[in-house]
Formats: C-alpha cells, structure tokens, sequence
C-alpha cells in the first residue's frame, strides 16, 4: 500500500490546520513534521510546540523527522507532544542501537534516515530494530530540491534485504517527490513518499495529493 505523508515544511503555517485537512481530503494518510536544528542541517525550523498545535488539529499519524544533532534529548518531548513516528539519522547517533530503543520505549514507531552519501550498508546491525527506513533523496535542509536518482538503487537496496531477512520495516522516500520523479521510487520499493511542494505548492492541496497517489498506483499497477 502507498502512502502520502505531506510535509508542512512547504505549507502556510497561517492556515497549516486548513491545509492539512486539505491534503487528507486528497488521500493523505499521514503528515510529516520536519525538525532541523541550524547545526546538523543549515537550517531552524519548528519544534514541540508547533506538533502540539497540529496535533489538535488532526487525528492523522504524525511522522517526525528529527534532523537535529541531539535526538535522544528531544525524543520524549516530542513523544509527548504527540509524534507517532520518529525517526533519527544514521549520521548523528552514536548509538544508533540504544536511540532506536529509546523511540519504541515511548510507544511511537522508530525510524532510521539516511543522507544520500550515507550507504544502506550502514543499518545493516539495526534493521531488525526499525518500524521504516526513511531514504533521503536529496541533502536535507531546505525544501524544493532536486531528486537525486542514486536514492532509487538504495531503495531497491532495502527492499531486497527485507525479503532476504524477512524483516518487515517500511521504506519511506524523502526529497525532490513530485508526479515526474514519484513512479520510479514506488517500482523501486518505496511504499511512504514525503511532498512537499508538490502537494503544499502551486494549486489546491487536496488535488496535488489525489494526483500523486493516482500516479504511484498507476505505477504499481504498471510494474505487475
């Protein structure tokens, strides 16, 4: 089953409960909440209070990128702000293993990401341990980048050893998504696809997100 989880980064923050219901209203299933701390990416964004807010707002699931420097700090505040996904970078834990247990002791799903010159080799030792991999197909800190095509082999990469493990982790596919670039990532493997612009940009967000799901679809129905 794909998956759109729209991120907010790209929305108006004037009208944000507005227009996630918007997106709902096109399929959306979930909402993507991006944390970035001006250190490990160059760029601030928004916090705990902010989730709280949308948590109000909406009974969807919210998926929380935390891309910050120091997760195991912030973990709680943001389980108890109502995240129910979290997921952390590869590149900034030193113990990935224990953060990844943190995040599950607080009853939310866990989740690794990957930056694009960061190898799937690297989670090899914790995939047993992650609900989803989040594979990022552009370097993060801002929205609206280019797609990176070296992110589909990852994907590939990730869905052959969840069969050959017999794992059951999600793939989930973030950066430079949109109705050119979403088909090849789902034939890939990729199951949760993150937008930003393309679903909160030019238009209606209610019909963005019905178009990038019926192009996923049409993609999966095409690979079979």
């Amino acid at each position: 089953m794909i998956e759109l989880a729209p991120s907010i980064l790209s929305a108006d923050f004037a009208r944000l409960g507005e227009q996630v219901q918007a997106a709902r209203e096109g399929g959306a299933s979930l909402i993507h909440f991006d944390v970035m701390d001006g250190h490990f990416v160059p760029n601030l964004t928004i916090g705990p209070p902010v989730l709280r807010s949308l948590r109000k707002a909406t009974d969807l699931p919210i998926d929380c990128h935390l891309m910050i420097e120091s997760p195991d700090q912030f973990i709680p505040e943001f389980a108890d702000a109502g995240a129910d996904w979290i997921s952390v970078h590869q590149e900034v834990c030193r113990h990935l293993n224990r953060t990844l247990h943190l995040i599950r002791s607080h009853d939310v799903l866990a989740g690794v990401v990957i930056n694009p010159a960061t190898p799937v080799e690297t989670l090899t030792e914790v995939l047993d341990l992650v609900d989803y991999v989040l594979v990022m197909s552009v370097n993060p800190g801002f929205g609206g980048q280019k797609f990176l095509t070296s992110a589909v082999h990852k994907i590939r990469r990730l869905h052959d050893m969840r069969a050959q493990r017999g794992l059951n982790y999600r793939i989930e596919v973030d950066g430079g998504i949109a109705l050119d670039t979403v088909a090849e990532v789902v034939r890939a493997g990729a199951e949760i696809l993150v937008a930003g612009n393309a679903v909160f940009g030019e238009g209606d967000p209610t019909t963005n997100a019905r178009r990038l799901l019926k192009t996923a679809t049409e993609a999966i129905l095409l690979k079979v």
